[in-house]
């Protein structure tokens, strides 16, 4: 079961609709929920499968809406160009590279994909790994660290 043991600062739907509006972007709803919920941080369960060659991962943090280190905002200024279209960087791993969920409208929307960021790409998602189908599923596949 999915555990949050430290969360960012309350946010509302105003503040995600503010964040949307700057970035030209719709959330689903399901993330949605988890920022009203969390709005980003820790969670006691963090470790996922990237792929059987890539090994496993871990969500260093889950990013959140306001101002605190790793907000959405300037993450998602910083890597403007650098990931794939139809994707919002929502947390990172201990090497930098991001855990990305595919936006609305988007025909990646609500999957969760792993992009490393220094890996050679011949094509636009050469380096981008489907971690699952929706969030919920990622969120509920995170095991605790051993």
């Amino acid at each position: 079961m999915f555990n949050m043991i430290s969360v960012n600062e309350k946010i509302n739907v105003q503040d995600i609709s503010a964040f949307e509006l700057r970035h030209d972007i719709v959330l689903p709803k399901v993330y949605v929920d988890f920022l009203l919920k969390y709005n980003g941080g820790y969670s006691k369960q963090a470790v996922f499968q990237i792929s059987p060659d890539e090994g496993k991962s871990l969500v260093n943090k889950f990013y959140g809406i306001g101002d605190m280190q790793g907000n959405l905002d300037r993450v998602r200024d910083n890597l403007d160009g650098e990931m794939p279209e139809g994707f919002i960087s929502i947390g990172y791993d201990p090497a930098g590279n991001e855990i990305c969920l595919g936006t609305k409208n988007s025909k990646y929307e609500g999957q969760v994909y792993f992009w490393m960021h220094d890996m050679e790409s011949k094509r636009e998602m050469d380096n981008m790994f489907l971690l699952n189908g929706d969030f919920t599923s990622f969120l509920d596949n995170l095991i605790e660290e051993d």
